[in-house]
């Protein structure tokens, strides 16, 4: 692939995986004035103000962080909640995780799967750990019967860990797992600079009812779609793609088919 692209002889590159094949294929492009369109990693937040509507926000971010076993490019895997309803949306965003249970994909009763490899759920494990040894605390819902499954070692139980920081890898590096992550704030301000304390940037999203305030968050954010009362979700009307080590041009919608002409 490396010598086809420094060939001169494409057009252009699309790519979508890991930030390391992302900078391979920029580096081969390089000088030869290839078109090239990268989507790459994401460690996409979610901000939930103190006047947010609980009741839409926990359904949705749950869905957020654990639908697809959290496999998807733009899943929400840092949670900022305001402290003024910590305790709430701790033990409400517990109450809803009973509605997703581990388990074979043949089971009906199954809602979440394995993830895509041994390694990928060895590496989510080691965030875990590394999380709870920091002063994070894990909960999870029990796993349904996989007697029947054949590696076991790829089923991961939908978890939460409440109080983590930025110092913890689970909060830095792409979980790519089953896994919701919530770390208090104290104020808008804070929401933001922690928000945009990553080297990904390809969606967040803010819960509020103030509509006005909720713009002047995301005004802020550094991420290639943002959302008001939303999350992991991409409109094939609009343009689409990440900021920093996210990756690089857009696809979908009018801006996406003008990038590739």
């Amino acid at each position: 692939v490396d010598g086809i692209i420094r060939s001169g002889r494409v057009k252009g590159v699309n790519f979508i995986g890991s930030v390391a094949g992302g900078l391979a294929i920029h580096r081969s492009a390089a000088g030869t004035l290839t078109h090239v369109h990268l989507e790459l990693g994401g460690k996409d937040p979610a901000y939930i103000r103190p006047d947010a509507n609980l009741d839409v926000a926990i359904a949705d971010i749950a869905d957020g962080c654990f639908s697809n076993a959290g496999q998807s490019c733009c899943s929400v895997e840092r949670i900022y909640v305001h402290e003024a309803i910590r305790d709430e949306f701790v033990e409400r965003f517990k109450e809803e995780m009973k509605k997703y249970k581990v388990g074979n994909p043949n089971d009906p009763a199954a809602t979440v799967g394995p993830v895509v490899k041994k390694s990928a759920a060895d590496f989510i494990r080691q965030q875990v750990a590394e999380a709870v040894e920091k002063g994070a605390t894990a909960y999870s819902e029990p796993a349904l019967d996989l007697s029947s499954v054949a590696d076991r070692s790829c089923y991961l139980e939908p978890t939460l860990l409440i109080d983590v920081n930025e110092s913890m890898s689970v909060m830095q590096e792409e979980t790519f797992g089953p896994l919701a992550c919530i770390q208090v704030v104290k104020s808008d301000e804070e929401a933001i600079r922690l928000m945009n304390d990553n080297q990904y940037g390809l969606t967040a999203g803010v819960w509020t009812e103030d509509t006005e305030a909720g713009l002047r968050i995301v005004d802020q954010l550094e991420a290639g779609t943002v959302f008001i009362n939303r999350c992991d979700h991409a409109d094939l009307y609009l343009p689409w793609g990440g900021q920093k080590m996210s990756g690089l041009g857009r696809g979908n919608g009018k801006e996406g088919l003008l990038g590739v002409m």
